[in-house]
Formats: structure tokens, sequence, C-alpha cells
């Protein structure tokens, strides 16, 4: 019973706080989180920091309802979702034109740091936190770290169409919600809620995750599949998302690049 209340209460206060958030958001109405989206209508960026903030508290709210296991690996994974945001939230404000990780790494190496870099590192960092804390032996705190930044930065690389990231964390977090561990559980709830909560909006074009939401998201979704799993699991989930993101960082960079 304890298991089933951790995941409807996180769910539920994911989901509150996402709605309460975005409506807060809307209210000040600031050109810096606007944008044209794909058919050219000008959308907020709103979602993103409303979901990320949603799916941040519903994880650490679970361990009120849950046990001592639930409150250990929900603040790890709450930090990774709000550090998430937060370089995703820079990279939305302040990005550039450059596209893909080679694009942003081969400025680094000529000392330009971009907003591409900082995400890239900054997430990457928050990750093996994060993994550090959830996990106790050094090879699963690593492989914990790489599926939890990998995560994040898969769910933003499919971000290309209206609802398509949202629609991706449902995806991602329900085998968790539905038969995850008692500590892994709340926090693929808390993303989906949080996403739900603005699904529509999402979807009618009216508002946009952004790299903001996208990486917060996905780093809920990782975290709890680091949570649920033991080291086969992680090794599996790692590898899968390095190949998925180098594929799709490679489509992603050739389909941007000039003919």
């Amino acid at each position: 019973m304890i298991g089933t209340w951790s995941r409807v209460g996180a769910f539920v206060v994911a989901a509150g706080v996402a709605r309460a958030a975005y409506g807060a958001l809307r209210r000040r109405d600031d050109p810096r989180w606007r944008r044209e989206n794909h058919a050219g209508r000008s959308v907020d960026l709103y979602a993103g920091p409303a979901t990320a903030l949603g799916a941040a508290v519903g994880i650490a709210s679970a361990a009120k309802w849950g046990s001592t296991r639930q409150e250990a690996g929900g603040g790890p994974a709450a930090f990774a979702v709000l550090a998430a945001g937060a370089c995703g939230a820079y990279d939305d404000v302040k990005g550039d034109h450059r596209r893909g990780f080679r694009a942003h790494l081969g400025a680094l190496r000529e000392g330009e740091v971009t907003s591409g870099t900082v995400k890239l590192l900054g997430i990457g960092a928050a990750g093996l936190v994060a993994g550090a804390l959830l996990k106790e032996r050094p090879v699963d705190k690593v492989l914990a770290g790489v599926v939890i930044a990998g995560t994040a930065h898969f769910v933003n690389l499919v971000d290309v169409a209206p609802g398509r990231a949202g629609l991706t964390v449902l995806g991602l977090a329900a085998p968790g919600l539905l038969r995850g561990t008692l500590a892994a559980a709340p926090m693929a709830a808390a993303p989906m809620g949080a996403a739900i909560a603005l699904l529509a909006e999402d979807l009618g074009e009216r508002t946009m995750l952004g790299d903001t939401g996208a990486h917060a998201l996905g780093a809920a979704v990782g975290s709890a599949i680091a949570a649920g799993n033991g080291r086969f699991g992680l090794a599996v989930h790692a590898a899968a998302l390095i190949a998925a993101t180098a594929y799709g960082d490679q489509v992603s960079t050739l389909a941007r690049s000039p003919m």
C-alpha cells in the first residue's frame, strides 16, 4: 500500500506543481522565453521550468508517503532534475546556432565555452553526482551517472515536434511506474505527472518544453531507471543510450547542415 500511495502522491504533486508554476510564469510574459516553433507560431517556453520544478518536487515529496529508501534516493534524483533543468535553461536563453556535441566540443578546443558545452558538462557532472549517491559500488555509481545524464540528453534529442519529448517521457517512465521498486517507482511517477499536466498545451502548440523541460524530465526518468536496476540493467541502458544519442546527434547535425 505504501508503494501505491508513493506513486500516486508523486504523480499528483508533480502535476499540480507544474500546472501552478506554468500559470505563474505565463503571467510574466518574458520575451526571452518565447520562440517561433517549426510552424512559425510564437510559443512560450514556460512548460520547461514548470515541468522541471514539478518533477523535482514530486520526487522529493514521495518520501512523505514512502520509506527511508525513497527519501535517500529522492534527494539525489531531485538534484539531478534541477541541475539538468538549470543547464537547459541556460541554453534556452543563451544558446547559439551551433548544433551537435561535436560542434560545441570543437568550440571548446578553440577556447570558447558555448552554452551547449555548459549543458553537456553540467548535466554530465550532475548525473555522476546523483549516480554516486544512488549506488554503493564504484562501477554502479558511474553507470548510474551515465544513465541519468544520457537519458536527459536523449529526451532532449527527440524533442523535434510538439509533444514528442513529453510522449517519450511517458513511454520511458511507464515500465518503472508499473513494475519499479519501492524507491524507483515514485521517480518514474513524478516526471509522468509533470509531463501530462502540460501535454495538451504542448501538443496544441501553445508552449514547448525546450531544453529546460526535456533535460529535466529526462534526468528524472534516468534516475528512476538507475534506482531500479542492478549492474547488468544499468550497463544495457547505458550502452543503448550512448548509441542512440551518438546516432541521433549525427542525424540532427546533418539535418541542420547547409547542403
